[in-house]
């Protein structure tokens, strides 16, 4: 199949799923065309049947709005005409599904041979932008007119038909790993650039610092934590909600054990080093930063929301809790950080449910399939 993928360029999970199911589908036979403003975040090196595309969206003085959704389906038209896609997959129902259903529009009054659009929708689209009144009306017009339509988890899927009155077949695909790729990797030495003293755990974050990963309740876990069990805080990422590091370090006396690392290409080597990863977010419509801790086998400790039970069991291949008990959060990684036996068993559970369910070659099949139903 000839297939555009359209994506966000920047750190997050929709624009990592949506770059690594494009490289497989490549690795499987498939014309891959990623479109985005940049070259995705994982990328990586040349691919044979992947082709970057890079939408520029020019500045004028005349325009006080961003010009960006024009500029991509402008782009859509354009490679879609080029190189006779089958399928247009946007990730993220505005401004991307939006976008590619005016390429659509564009190439059928051309008189071109005019692609499927398969519409992902991933959470915030759908939580925070499709809720708003500013935006439902298109929100909900673009997954209505999508010819197919998927979400990444069935709580995702539920959320939209009560959030936007959407009554369309939407499929549940989940998000998924390389899990000859995503697997616990130590580093000789790295470990020991965090602490020198064997007895010391590690606790990790891993976000895009946004207000719904709840930095502050990150920082008041570990906080109790560190008051059970000596460790030190390995916080990945960056945005808006770095200050709040600062600030809770130094109210809560605990900047001394917290390390910024920064936005990271390769975070499996720091999951490897790690011990338990925190996830007390206020909302998750998957949770693939969870998945890639499990794959590395670093039991997790996260709220109960959203999509996260349908990829971790409590108790079985991690714990989950009310996202306000930041005290069972504490209790959870503690208890994991002390009792081998009891870590070891989350860890291997963890590392076997994401074998059984989320691997690319169990996951991306499934929108072969759901590509071949759409196309007929």
């Amino acid at each position: 199949m000839n297939i555009g993928i359209i994506c966000y360029a920047s750190v997050g999970g929709s624009g990592i799923v949506a770059t690594e199911l494009a490289k497989t589908l490549a690795d499987r036979g498939h014309q891959v065309h990623l479109v985005s403003t940049d070259p995705p975040f994982r990328l990586g090196d040349y691919q044979a049947g992947l082709v970057f595309h890079q939408v520029n969206t020019p500045s004028y003085p005349l325009f006080r709005e961003p010009q960006y959704v024009l500029s991509l389906a402008n782009k859509v038209v354009q490679v879609a005409r080029a190189f006779r896609l089958e399928i247009i997959h946007a990730h993220y129902a505005i401004p991307h599904a939006t976008a590619a259903l005016l390429s659509r529009q564009v190439l059928e009054s051309g008189g071109h041979s005019v692609p499927r659009v398969v519409t992902t929708l991933h959470g915030t689209d759908i939580t925070l932008v499709g809720s708003d009144p500013s935006f439902s009306e298109i929100v909900a017009y673009s997954i209505e007119k999508s010819d197919g339509v998927t979400a990444v988890s069935e709580s995702l899927r539920e959320a939209t038909r009560r959030e936007l009155c959407v009554r369309r077949d939407i499929e549940v695909i989940p998000n998924c790993l390389d899990c000859d790729v995503y697997k616990r990797r130590a580093v000789p030495g790295l470990r020991e650039r965090f602490t020198s003293d064997a007895s010391t755990k590690l606790v990790i974050h891993v976000s895009n610092f946004r207000p719904v990963k709840r930095i502050d309740a990150v920082m008041e876990v570990f906080a109790r934590i560190s008051r059970a069990v000596p460790a030190r805080l390995l916080l990945v990422g960056d945005g808006p909600e770095l200050g709040t590091v600062y600030r809770l370090g130094r109210e809560l006396n605990i900047a001394p054990l917290v390390e910024m690392l920064g936005a990271q290409e390769d975070v499996i080597p720091l999951l490897s080093a790690a011990d338990v990863f925190l996830l007390p977010s206020a909302q998750e419509s998957f949770g693939l930063a969870a998945l890639e801790a499990m794959a590395c086998e670093v039991p997790v400790v996260a709220s109960n929301v959203g999509g996260l039970p349908e990829v971790i069991a409590h108790g079985v291949t991690g714990f989950l809790h009310d996202q306000e008990d930041v005290d069972g959060m504490a209790s959870s990684a503690a208890a994991l950080l002390t009792d081998p036996a009891l870590h070891r068993r989350i860890a291997d559970a963890a590392r076997s449910r994401v074998r059984d369910e989320f691997c690319v070659n169990r996951v991306v099949p499934m929108y072969e399939r759901y590509y071949e139903r759409v196309l007929a």
